[in-house]
């Protein structure tokens, strides 16, 4: 049985002014030409199909035809949700819809008899057990429990051991004479970042162990990290990573698909394919000589321009008149203003983030405490981000009855 593993597609995504809509149709247009070549029997797609929980019709447009494409033949399609996407629109929508045409989306967590795992027939009658789990933030976890372990729960201090109970249940049903395959949408302990991913849930207390993923299991397909890796487990572990690199964090990230070959009894081997049609990025380093001269080199590149000279006006216009491509100009640490009040006495606000200008006020009151600066940094996503919650357990979208 061959699998296509592919996921972090972040549809829709603006680096830096620069729409890459164009982009995103070259490379998951090399990703349906990837499962018709390979002739693959299962494609998994591990979530953050969207880069937003707001996606434009154009970006869901792209997604669906890709996805439907993905389907021809025969082939087996099963897609989660990432923390980028808007779960309740997977759930209440693409669900059902793809449902009819033989694909499998899963928003929210399931039951594994309502979904969680899913039996499937290759075309030449090879049988696959998929269990599949969604992202899951700390809020949701705690409701999760409750209605698929029913589990009465009022805090969310031991989120990987409710993930890792709820891993249990979903594989309960693997069976011997079947390829068993776990995906998720999680963060790994030694898992390396790509560069694109939201720190909140990336770090801290949404890091899970290998361990809770059963040695019954032939593959374990993960998204969210956007680096291509295999993590040390009881069983093949792998990210696919991103196919197309997000920001400027993952230059050196490779835009690959995962071509999975496993049978019953047989431990799964994973092997990477090239995905073409994203725009490389890279970061020019020096003089405006420097830079002008290396990124006339460089094609059509995606370039970050950091100088080594002193700032002055127009310098970022002149950067662009000669280096088109360049989406960001910026000075570097010598050469850069120190941002400060006119006493001085305090750090400026401008351009600064939420997140640092709470980490800048924890400093002020002589706080020096993670947790205070991870929950906020939860609380900001969850109010700027993806609604987390379908299915009858969170809170309806705003709007809705």
């Amino acid at each position: 049985m061959k699998i296509l593993h592919t996921s972090d597609w972040h549809v829709g995504k603006v680096l830096k002014g620069r729409d890459r809509y164009d982009e995103h149709v070259a490379v998951l247009g090399s990703i349906v030409r990837a499962a018709r070549d390979e002739d693959v029997d299962v494609v998994l797609v591990a979530g953050d199909l969207f880069e937003t929980a707001a996606p434009t019709a154009k970006a869901q447009g792209l997604v669906m035809r890709s996805l439907l494409a993905l389907r021809e033949d025969g082939r087996h399609v099963v897609v989660i949700a990432g923390n980028h996407d808007n779960q309740v629109l997977l759930d209440a929508v693409y669900r059902p819809v793809l449902g009819e045409l033989g694909l499998y989306v899963l928003g929210t967590p399931k039951r594994p008899d309502a979904g969680g795992l899913t039996t499937m027939r290759s075309r030449s009658g090879e049988m696959i057990n998929v269990a599949a789990l969604p992202f899951l933030s700390h809020r949701y976890a705690v409701r999760a429990a409750e209605v698929l372990l029913h589990e009465t729960a009022e805090h969310t201090l031991d989120y990987a051991r409710r993930v890792a109970d709820i891993v249990a249940l979903l594989t309960a049903g693997f069976t011997s004479d079947a390829v068993n395959v776990v995906m998720a949408h999680a963060t790994l302990l030694g898992g390396r970042r790509g560069g694109g991913e939201r720190d909140v849930q990336t770090v801290l207390d949404y890091e899970l162990s290998a361990s809770m993923f059963p040695a019954t299991a032939h593959y374990v397909a993960l998204g969210h990290l956007h680096r291509q890796q295999e993590i040390p487990g009881p069983c093949p572990i792998f990210y696919s990573g991103s196919p197309l690199a997000i920001d400027f964090g993952e230059e050196s990230n490779e835009s690959v698909a995962l071509i999975v070959t496993a049978a019953p009894g047989i431990r799964a081997d994973a092997r990477p394919l090239p995905i073409a049609g994203g725009h490389r990025l890279r970061t020019l380093r020096g003089t405006l000589d420097e830079v002008i001269a290396e990124g006339e080199q460089v094609g059509d590149a995606y370039l970050r321009v950091v100088l080594a000279e002193p700032g002055r006006a127009g310098l970022g216009d002149l950067v662009r008149g000669k280096l088109p491509n360049a989406l960001e100009v910026m000075l570097d640490d010598e050469h850069r203003p120190r941002p400060g009040t006119r006493d001085g006495d305090k750090p400026s606000r401008a351009g600064r983030s939420p997140l640092q200008l709470f980490g800048d006020y924890l400093g002020e009151q002589k706080i020096d405490d993670q947790r205070l600066s991870a929950m906020f940094a939860e609380l900001l996503d969850e109010v700027t981000g993806a609604p987390e919650d379908a299915g009858g357990l969170a809170p309806a979208v705003p709007g809705e009855a």
